[in-house]
């Protein structure tokens, strides 16, 4: 039983590595002529594989480009988890998670390319995994979100709901692909700023003036009447009316 369970295992590490090398050889000919252009010839040729042996793992170029762009952004997830310390104060998270992710992507302008424009071409798998994707990436800076508001400058953090986190993931996903259509895929770092200031802005917690309830009302004194903060000039209680000037 005991051997029989080491040459499985041993089956199973070999086709994990022949998948990787799979992967390796798409990422390869994406860079040398792009993903349209790409062949499974040309998949196999950079893998060091026969096409046998790369259909024995994926049933088509679809299905081997959809496992690496799930591959590449559990890893960019896991990277900017990383560095995203609890330890540090929150903004320097922040600035940490962007910086880590921007130039992940600007390292492998090719892939860049291919994951956030080609993606949305590639058929309706690809789409869906996108969504996916998106949606992996927006409940994972919810909890760093919820994370950083009990840590270090945390006070200044207010929540985020899953549509905010939602719409913070398409912002900066629309920040990026606007620089690689305009050519600045290997400037991405540059967005980070911006970035951090769009994440500060939606997050930060808004200053109330003294005397104001959250709904901005003025607050109710102990005889039952409002405070004149927010509620417009204050007349006292014994102050005679003014009367109405009789019309013409």
């Amino acid at each position: 039983m005991g051997t029989i369970l080491v040459l499985y295992g041993t089956k199973m590490q070999a086709e994990a590595v022949t998948k990787e090398r799979l992967l390796a050889g798409l990422t390869a000919a994406i860079v040398e002529k792009g993903y349209g252009a790409t062949t499974i010839a040309d998949i196999a040729r950079h893998a060091r594989v026969s096409k046998r042996t790369l259909y024995e793992h994926f049933a088509d170029k679809e299905s081997c480009f959809l496992a690496l762009y799930r591959v590449v952004a559990d890893g960019i997830m896991r990277a900017i988890v990383e560095a995203a310390s609890p330890a540090l104060p929150w903004r320097e998270q922040l600035d940490a998670a962007t910086r880590v992710y921007l130039g992940m992507l600007e390292s492998q302008p090719a892939l860049a390319r291919t994951f956030l424009l080609e993606i949305q071409a590639a058929g309706p798998k690809a789409v869906r995994l996108r969504r996916e994707v998106h949606r992996g990436f927006a409940e994972m800076i919810s909890a760093l979100v919820e994370r950083g508001r009990k840590g270090p400058g945390g006070a200044a953090v207010g929540p985020l709901s899953p549509a905010m986190a939602t719409a913070i993931v398409g912002a900066i996903n629309e920040l990026v692909l606007l620089a690689i259509e305009e050519g600045r895929v290997e400037r991405l770092s540059e967005l980070r700023e911006t970035a951090v200031t769009l994440v500060e802005a939606v997050l930060s917690v808004p200053a109330r003036a003294p005397g104001l309830t959250p709904g901005g009302r003025g607050r109710r004194s102990s005889g039952g009447r409002r405070d004149a903060v927010g509620d417009g000039p204050h007349r006292p209680r014994d102050a005679p009316r003014r009367r109405d000037r009789p019309r013409a």
